[in-house]
């Protein structure tokens, strides 16, 4: 059995490289729902989801660190959510907390959803819906788009 803690810990490096990178927070965002998405192409679901799925079932120490999983995800994504909208490419209503939680569970919902369909396309929809939903409206006049 993967113990959820080695799971956990690389996805924590995954998102510590995409600190790393220094890419801005909406291709941060686009950049961490890829991390599902290819979790989702090998075929695979993210382990802290299901795992979530069962919870009550799982022992104490499980337990734990599959809320220590999504509590991490939800404090980074707060972290890049709070810098979007400080640079002002990203937006939303209400917390960054309350938005990093959407996030994370729009897309474990979205992974979820896609998996028994075998259909990569509908998690992709659903993901970059997600994301459009936070991108910050361009504000310049129409003719300054063009």
């Amino acid at each position: 059995m993967v113990v959820p803690g080695r799971y956990a810990s690389r996805f924590a490096d995954a998102l510590a490289a995409l600190d790393a990178s220094g890419v801005s927070a909406s291709a941060k965002l686009a950049a961490y729902a890829d991390l599902y998405l290819q979790v989702l192409r090998d075929r695979k679901m993210c382990l802290c989801g299901m795992l979530a799925a069962e919870y009550q079932t799982l022992p104490q120490p499980m337990r734990d660190a599959v809320l220590r999983f999504f509590d991490s995800n939800e404090v980074w994504l707060e972290s890049v959510l709070e810098q979007g909208r400080q640079d002002g490419v990203l937006q939303f209503a209400g917390s960054a907390r309350d938005a990093a939680r959407m996030v994370v569970s729009g897309l474990e919902g979205a992974m979820l959803v896609a998996r028994p369909y075998g259909d990569i396309a509908r998690f992709q929809s659903a993901a970059a819906n997600l994301l459009a939903g936070l991108t910050a409206a361009d504000t310049r006049p129409l003719a300054a788009q063009a």
